[in-house]
């Protein structure tokens, strides 16, 4: 008989499972050929790397800079 904590680890594998095949599964969008931020072309090379980028990459930059800030990461 499984005790709380093979519970415990089950349902955790059981998540982890399901989130994985949710981002394989989920469809990308094109990448853009502007940025949505400053209307700035996005290099063709980053738009064949990063499938579905939206952002240049200053733009990308300054979002994730404040997206930590504001999370109070450092």
């Amino acid at each position: 008989m499984a005790d709380s904590m093979d519970l415990v680890q089950e349902r955790a594998e059981e998540m982890r499972q399901r989130n994985i095949a949710t981002v394989l599964n989920k469809q990308r969008q094109p990448s853009r050929s502007f940025c949505i931020d400053c209307d700035a072309s996005i290099p063709e090379l980053r738009r064949r790397t990063l499938v579905g980028v939206e952002r240049c990459v200053h733009c990308q930059q300054i979002t994730e800079a404040k997206s930590k800030h504001f999370k109070g990461k450092v």
